[in-house]
């Protein structure tokens, strides 16, 4: 067995980067029993030279397992430990572009960019191809993509993604930035928002982009697709093709700064219905919409606040879509606070492929 450190990176919530931690410790236990074929053992929090580290221990690494490490969400630095002196390991992330594309926009009520990238990364360690994260290419989906973080983590990595949103106001924003984003790293794309049309009504409006790595890559049409729909998501089916997503991963509104859903109307008109504090009500009427368009052997994760929804009702409802709920120990190992009102978790479940 080899030991190992793993340097947390600081972050710029000071909230967050009390949680870290443990939250890359449930991370790493989620990477091992996934994908590492359980080979990750004792991970505990370490003091070296008066600096945390999360250690563990571990068969040698493979150059793939190292591939796969590299990406978890608050990975500074990895280390192998030998007596009193840390030897680097050479990290191999997927990251196609630099971190602005995921700390540029500042906006109240972001989600944390590491969590994003957390969740993204143990949804996709419960598909049935959990490597595939790093040898394959899933398609991406979030039904409630607000201004579009978890689209840009997915484009970090190079991979297709789409979302939706039912707030104008956020996806002319996302527009806005994804668009000067593009132009100001010089990247060769194509981007255009139209309605959405069915018998010569509105249902909405879609940004699609298509852009390279490179201008090579563009070229040699080696490219990524991004599209965002603003719409209602209860309404997917209707601007996607059933079993046409393999990763559907979305962070549930909390219940606080904004409500999960109207009841019967459109959010933000004056006069209009009260929002309900409960997500429960939104993902018990869209899951069953979003499970349509999971692949088979696919998975969706949801983070949520605890506060305004119990554990056991989204299983409830994930498992009435006849999705398998991940419930071991290692998914059990990401609750933590984000102020006072929110106490978030996640939950993650498969679309069995049989």
């Amino acid at each position: 067995m080899t030991a190992y450190g793993l340097l947390v990176s600081p972050s710029h919530n000071r909230v967050y980067a009390q949680a870290a931690a443990d939250l890359v410790k449930a991370e790493l236990a989620v990477f091992s029993e996934r994908a590492l074929g359980g080979r990750v053992r004792d991970v505990e929090e370490t003091a070296i030279g008066g600096v945390p580290y999360v250690t563990f221990s571990a068969d040698e690494l493979t150059e793939q397992d190292v591939r796969l490490l590299s990406n978890l969400s608050s990975l500074y630095a990895l280390f192998q430990i030998e007596g009193e002196l840390l030897r680097p390991v050479a990290l191999q992330p997927l990251d196609l572009f630099g971190s602005d594309l995921l700390t540029i926009q500042k906006y109240s009520g972001k989600t944390n960019e590491y969590f994003t990238k957390l969740l993204l990364n143990v949804t996709a360690m419960a598909t049935d191809s959990p490597m595939d994260l790093i040898t394959g290419r899933p398609r991406v989906f979030d039904p409630m993509c607000g201004r579009g973080t978890t689209l840009n983590q997915a484009m970090m990595y190079g991979l297709d993604a789409a979302g939706m949103d039912i707030d104008g106001k956020d996806f002319d924003a996302y527009v806005a930035f994804l668009k000067t984003w593009l132009k100001n790293n010089r990247l060769k794309h194509q981007a255009e928002v139209t309605n959405v049309r069915r018998e010569k009504a509105v249902l909405g409006r879609r940004l699609h982009v298509t852009l390279g790595a490179s201008k090579e890559l563009y070229k040699s049409g080696e490219t990524m697709e991004i599209t965002v729909v603003n719409a209602d998501s209860l309404g997917a089916g209707r601007f996607f093709r059933p079993a046409s997503f393999d990763l559907i991963v979305t962070d549930a509104p909390y219940g606080v700064q904004h409500g999960s859903r109207p009841k019967g109307g459109q959010p933000g008109r004056r006069g209009g219905p009260q929002l309900s504090r409960s997500p429960v009500e939104l993902l018990t009427a869209a899951v069953p919409e979003w499970a349509r368009l999971l692949r088979p052997g696919g998975a969706v994760g949801i983070s949520w606040n605890t506060f305004v929804g119990r554990r056991e009702q989204l299983a409830e409802i994930l498992a009435s879509s006849g999705l398998d709920v991940r419930d071991s120990d290692a998914y059990r190992g990401f609750r933590h606070r984000v102020d006072q009102a929110i106490s978030r978790d996640l939950i993650v479940a498969a679309k069995p492929s049989g």
